[in-house]
């Protein structure tokens, strides 16, 4: 009796359970050296899980690395971060893995994932467009993230927009991989564009 009583005082209440918060799976994805690391890395409230090797002899004459020869690491499978979003929502960040040779991953990463941030680099804007294909065909919900490196923008977002081809529903903002709180603002941006289109699908 005092064993049952025991494991009834230690059980969640309905209120507890029903103040969890609501978790959400989002992919942080692009090509080659464009900031997937360190954006995962910048606004993680958790230490990331990253899967970097670094660079061989090996890639030679695989991994493109014009524009970004001081690159010396490269995610070989994913990245993985925690991010709350005030007290209801955390979302759960994987990144995927840039180099060609990789993407036969994004299928299985891209399963339950309710959204995505491509990111781009302005030096190599061609790296992301495959991003930008795989959530187009399977109809994932993405915004394009421009990340300044070196703290840099020489390109407003609509120059951006139209040099991607990309439609007016997909929202181009401007950050710094670097920065948490610019790396939020764009996860933010991502989450209000979802619950904008799940209240939309609702009223129709």
């Amino acid at each position: 009796m005092a064993g049952s009583e025991r494991v009834a005082d230690t059980a969640p209440t309905a209120s507890a359970r029903s103040t969890a918060p609501d978790a959400v799976k989002i992919l942080i994805a692009g090509g080659f050296g464009v900031g997937k690391t360190t954006m995962v890395g910048s606004v993680s409230e958790i230490a990331p899980l990253r899967t970097e090797e670094p660079l061989t002899t090996a890639g030679l004459g695989v991994d493109d690395l014009a524009g970004i020869e001081e690159k010396r690491a490269t995610t070989v499978a994913l990245d993985f971060g925690r991010i709350s979003i005030g007290r209801d929502l955390v979302l759960y960040l994987f990144g995927t893995p840039g180099q060609q040779r990789f993407w036969f991953m994004w299928n299985d990463l891209a399963i339950g994932a309710l959204g995505a941030v491509v990111l781009v680099d302005v030096r190599r804007p061609e790296s992301s467009f495959a991003a930008i294909d795989f959530f187009e065909r399977r109809g994932i919900p993405f915004v394009v993230a421009v990340n300044g490196f070196h703290g840099r923008h020489p390109y407003p977002a609509a120059e951006i927009r139209e040099a991607l081809a990309l439609p007016e529903h997909v929202q181009v903002l401007l950050c710094d991989a670097r920065e948490r709180a610019s790396s939020r603002d764009v996860l933010i941006a991502l989450i209000d564009q979802l619950i904008d289109a799940a209240t939309g699908a609702a009223a129709s």
